[in-house]
């Protein structure tokens, strides 16, 4: 008994058992205030709630220390993740900026693999200038890049180089070549424009490109013209930079350099220009062959206006000096015109080489050009044009006119240089129609003909072919002067078969004519085809006597500096007809602007001569008329050989060639054609008229025509015999008594002689309008 423990005794802790622990805690019921006791309940049956209370309590206490050490373990996860983050944001970025820097190196190295040596590298010298003078010393064009001389900064007008740093380059003096800021804003500007409207180039940059780089759009260009841009700031000081790019720039109409484009533009030097000038010259390196202002003043000066801005924003003028310099423009820009001109400065750039081989100096070449016949035949080809283009379907027109020595005053190649720099004197071919005729004739004159001469105008085929007259009326025997001045194209097929095509072909050949030439029936109507320019110098010999003529325009080049290259001699020419024939030519000739296809044609006081052509399908029109102080040719048709409406030679082409003659023969002193006075004093003033004389006093007697020549064998001819070669004609003496007048033969009926045909005035009515 004495061992057992009274119920309710002293219990002692046990220090080392948990669960002891655990027993002498408090629980809400322990505690004052804590819940009151049930009154029925007693200690043993409150112990296992309380035992159930303290393991729930123990565990949730254990899940919040959990769960604060969860996050701290989370929250010091996510700081290793992030440092991890930015560490590999770090390591590759450093990785991807070593590579770049790896490519800028490559593409420095590869782009510099592409350009010459920059230690060899030396500021091109200019191309040579070619300088055209006319016959009385002024210059009439330029060819060449660089027709200005070079204008040291110094002796410019300060605001004319702040012109070009206002609008182009504004930073000018503070980058290193290449503007980081300048191709940020331009790239900004051009994205919020979605397009390319503004650049970042600097003027550096811009020099760079005009000295040693092409003008093509390519990343590569533009990577070397960087490189070569600090290459340029490295050897050269601003100022230098700068003098160079105003010296170099292209400003258009082939003008290179502030002192050209001064020159061309106003007149001027560049050292006198205004602050008005300077501001549309600054304009024009944006665009300059859209803004040149002498084909878009508008558009020039409207582009000059914003230069001024753009000086007063940069204060480099004040405002009221942009407003005075809007308000007043003081440049009279000079009217580009037509520019024919540019034909002639065109031709002599192809003959240069030939004369005195590479230009690689500044040249003058002096010209036979007049400038005032030039500004008349160009004024009497466009006007012409301008007038009755429409009326008959014609295009373009070319003029030729020269000396009869060959020395040519005057070309015009075509309606307007700008629109078309194809020349139509020089480089077409076409054919003459019965311009060809002359060689013909001489041909027979040659072989002993005579202007007198009859041969039957009546139809005629050979091998199916059957050439008409323009009027398609025939008037049976005629003189030669007869048949040439009303260009009978029968009578030309006939007397072209009799003397033989071949032999045509040649005195051709002998007279100018280089094209080649085709020795058929055919060629009496001038089927091959032949240049303007080479056709007027083949009827040169006519207007100088007989001796040959080789066109052309050069009379001497020297250097700028006055030494002498090239100097055209003066050695006698070659006679190529024989004065006698030369004078019949001419007395035939003249009959055709009296009563024939080229009766508009007049020269008050002058003796002139001449033949009118037109194409088949009146696709060219042409006339060749002459006096002896000058020989010029016309020709009108359309570029793409189509057929006009009825132009013939005897219209436009006359009347552009009578205006052009009077003015060319104002204030000269008249001298008459070879053998114009043998031929009015043997004849009492020409063939012709003598038949008209006889015709109105009722003279209708008819001689017969001379036998033919000895045959020989021509293949051309169905039938007659045609084709004598010259060992075996003989001469035939004119007809004792004026030649018959002409009876017209319509469908093989000859009308009777009452039909109105005394007189003359109906057989003139009745020819044609102009073969």
């Amino acid at each position: 008994m004495a061992g057992r423990k009274k119920a309710g005794g002293r219990r002692e802790p046990k220090f080392d058992d948990g669960a002891s622990l655990d027993g002498i805690r408090l629980n809400p019921w322990d505690r004052v205030g804590g819940p009151e006791d049930d009154a029925d309940a007693t200690p043993k049956r409150r112990a296992p709630k309380r035992a159930a209370d303290d393991t729930a309590s123990r565990g949730s206490r254990k899940s919040r220390a959990q769960a604060k050490k969860d996050k701290r373990e989370n929250n010091k996860a996510a700081r290793g993740k992030a440092r991890s983050r930015l560490g590999r944001v770090l390591y590759w970025g450093l990785v991807l900026s070593l590579w770049a820097v790896i490519a800028g190196v490559g593409v420095v190295v590869w782009v510099g693999a592409h350009l010459p040596s920059i230690q060899s590298l030396e500021i091109p010298k200019r191309p040579p200038t070619i300088q055209i003078v006319g016959i009385d010393g002024s210059v009439i064009a330029t060819r060449g890049e660089m027709p200005g001389a070079n204008v040291p900064l110094k002796e410019l007008p300060p605001y004319l180089p702040k012109a070009f740093i206002a609008i182009e380059d504004r930073r000018f003096y503070s980058h290193f070549g290449i503007d980081p800021i300048g191709i940020a804003r331009a790239a900004a500007t051009n994205l919020l424009h979605r397009g390319v409207s503004q650049g970042g180039s600097t003027l550096t940059q811009q020099l760079a490109k005009n000295l040693f780089l092409t003008q093509e759009r390519t990343l590569q260009r533009k990577l070397q013209e960087a490189e070569l841009a600090l290459w340029l700031e490295r050897k050269y000081s601003k100022n230098e930079i700068l003098e160079l790019y105003l010296n170099r720039v292209y400003f258009g109409s082939g003008a290179y350099g502030v002192e050209a484009a001064a020159q061309k533009y106003f007149g001027k030097s560049a050292r006198a220009v205004t602050l008005a000038e300077a501001a549309m010259l600054a304009g024009l390196v944006k665009s300059p062959s859209r803004l040149a202002p002498n084909r878009n003043p508008e558009g020039a000066e409207k582009r000059a206006q914003t230069v001024l801005g753009a000086m007063a924003d940069a204060k480099f003028i004040t405002d009221a000096q942009a407003q005075a310099a809007i308000g007043h423009p003081s440049y009279a820009v000079k009217p580009v015109g037509a520019g024919t001109v540019n034909y002639v400065a065109d031709w002599i750039g192809e003959v240069l080489d030939d004369l005195v081989g590479q230009v690689e100096q500044n040249i003058v070449v002096e010209t036979s050009i007049d400038p005032k016949l030039q500004a008349v035949a160009e004024a009497a080809v466009i006007d012409e044009l301008a007038a009755k283009s429409v009326k008959f379907k014609v295009s373009q027109g070319a003029l030729v006119a020269m000396t009869p020595d060959g020395a040519v005053r005057a070309m015009v190649g075509g309606r307007n240089y700008s629109e078309s720099q194809f020349n139509r004197a020089v480089t077409a071919k076409r054919q003459p129609g019965s311009a060809f005729k002359p060689f013909v004739y001489l041909t027979a004159l040659e072989m002993g003909l005579t202007p007198d001469t009859v041969r039957q105008d009546a139809p005629l085929e050979i091998k199916g072919w059957k050439p008409e007259n323009y009027s398609h009326e025939y008037f049976g025997p005629v003189t030669l002067t007869q048949a040439l001045a009303m260009s009978l194209n029968t009578v030309a097929v006939r007397l072209g078969i009799e003397v033989g095509p071949a032999n045509v072909v040649r005195t051709a050949h002998r007279l100018g004519i280089a094209s080649k030439l085709e020795a058929n029936p055919s060629i009496a109507l001038g089927t091959s085809e032949v240049s303007l320019t080479e056709l007027v110098g083949a009827y040169a010999p006519f207007a100088n006597g007989g001796t040959a003529a080789s066109p052309h325009v050069i009379n001497r080049i020297k250097t700028a500096g006055g030494k002498l290259l090239y100097a055209r001699k003066s050695d006698p020419a070659a006679q190529v007809i024989d004065p006698r024939y030369v004078g019949m030519m001419n007395a035939m000739m003249h009959e055709t602007l009296v009563i024939g296809t080229a009766k508009k044609a007049d020269i008050p006081g002058w003796y002139a001569a001449g033949k009118t052509g037109t194409s088949q399908d009146f696709r060219d029109a042409w006339f060749v008329g002459y006096t002896a102080n000058l020989v010029t040719g016309i020709w009108f048709g359309n570029d793409d050989n189509s057929p006009t409406h009825k132009a013939t030679g005897g219209g436009l082409p006359v009347e552009v060639w009578t205006r052009f003659m009077k003015a060319a023969h104002e204030n000269v002193a008249v001298a008459d054609l070879p053998g114009a006075q043998q031929s009015r004093s043997s004849d009492g003033g020409g063939f012709l008229s003598n038949f008209f004389r006889a015709a109105a006093r009722g003279n209708g007697q008819q001689i017969a025509p001379p036998p033919r020549p000895v045959p020989a064998g021509d293949p051309y001819a169905s039938s007659g015999n045609y084709g004598a070669q010259p060992e075996q004609q003989r001469a035939y003496p004119p007809p004792s008594q004026p030649a018959p007048r002409p009876q017209v033969v319509q469908n093989g009926a000859r009308p009777e002689s009452a039909n109105g045909l005394g007189g003359g005035g109906w057989l003139i009515d009745r020819l044609f309008g102009g073969r």
